[in-house]
């Protein structure tokens, strides 16, 4: 079990960040309705407002580099993963297709 959760957070993390870098609108398609972000201590929640809030981040243009990720498996057979430099924290939900959505995201950049 921990050894799939560590491959789905990887791949996750990966697909994530390369919509993220070259085509962040298509970032709504990894959230649903009840999915909630919180970005610098601002949260929205539901696809619509989190797509606006991703696509009206102050930075165009960004290429991620992911050294290291945590991944743990939840309740709901999900998974949660952390990043660091910055700290982005993804809880996984299944869905009935068989693919992953994000309900939680937190990201908080850390400065010093």
């Amino acid at each position: 079990m921990e050894e799939q959760v560590e491959l789905v957070g990887r791949a996750f993390v990966d697909h994530y960040y390369h919509l993220f870098d070259n085509d962040r609108c298509s970032l709504s398609s990894l959230y649903q309705h009840t999915s909630m972000l919180t970005f610098e201590g601002q949260m929205v929640r539901g696809v619509e407002d989190i797509s606006f809030k991703l696509n009206q981040l102050p930075f165009g243009q960004c290429q991620h580099e992911i050294s290291t990720i945590d991944s743990q498996p939840s309740v709901s057979t999900g998974g949660v993963m952390e990043l660091f430099y910055m700290v982005q924290m993804f809880h996984l939900i299944p869905t009935i297709q068989g693919s992953f959505f994000v309900q939680n995201d937190i990201f908080r950049l850390n400065y010093g």
